[in-house]
């Protein structure tokens, strides 16, 4: 994710507000349960609607609306990270809560195709492992930095591994890719906790700077926590 630039308020040459690490990550992780409550209910609400499924699955496979809506996250996402500079506050947010909502039609699939208890059960060890990395993230002294760039690195490999393993069908490279993928993002969490807390503490409140990238960390760890959620779900879930 990007650095942001904040602005700063000023009364002749001296800055008027002091950083505000602890509101600042108060409100990244405000609007990251936001965006999760409302991708968990629109994908309830889609997969238990046969009127509202059926604009995106029939019989004979997924409609074009299926498709758009299962790739727009992905696009949608890499165009919010590359324009967010040229964004208002306002926008970004209603941005970001588009997103959780495409995310959501998108995810409805994991409603037919793991059982409910299942799906309870992953969700639940996924928001236990996030909140331990978070924390770990928080709280440790050890620059995270060079453990980041390589998670990073890895995620564009996971990306091209999943796209070759769409043509091998391969069940080993699948349960591989699954267990990196864990590891990958449970990571990741700790990695990016610990750069928003140190982007935090140099924000400014009320700026619009601080706003927007409030909006763009609690994307960032709505990513990680998504991304956990559906790989811990290929080891845990029971399909139906």
């Amino acid at each position: 994710m990007p650095i942001y630039q904040t602005d700063k308020n000023f009364v002749g040459n001296k800055p008027t507000a002091l950083p505000i690490a602890k509101t600042f990550l108060s409100g990244v992780f405000g609007w990251m349960f936001l965006a999760l409550g409302i991708t968990a209910i629109t994908s309830w609400l889609f997969a238990s609607s046969p009127q509202l499924l059926s604009l995106m699955y029939t019989k004979t496979g997924m409609t074009l609306l299926g498709w758009v809506v299962l790739l727009a996250p992905f696009g949608f996402v890499l165009w919010i990270m590359a324009r967010y500079n040229r964004m208002s506050a306002s926008k970004l947010a209603l941005l970001f809560v588009v997103y959780s909502i495409l995310m959501g039609m998108s995810l409805s699939f994991v409603f037919l195709a793991y059982t409910g208890t299942s799906i309870a059960t992953t969700f639940l060890v996924t928001a236990g492992m996030f909140g331990f990395m978070a924390i770990l993230g928080y709280t440790t002294k050890t620059d995270l930095t060079r453990f980041g760039n390589l998670l990073i690195m890895m995620v564009v490999g996971l990306v091209i591994a999943m796209l070759v393993n769409m043509f091998m069908h391969s069940s080993g490279l699948d349960y591989i890719i699954s267990f990196i993928g864990v590891l990958v993002f449970t990571g990741l969490t700790a990695y990016d906790v610990q750069k928003l807390k140190r982007i935090g503490s140099g924000m400014v409140e009320g700026a619009e700077g601080t706003r927007k990238m409030t909006i763009m960390g609690a994307l960032a760890l709505y990513l990680d926590f998504i991304n956990l959620f559906l790989f811990l779900l290929r080891f845990f879930g029971n399909r139906r």
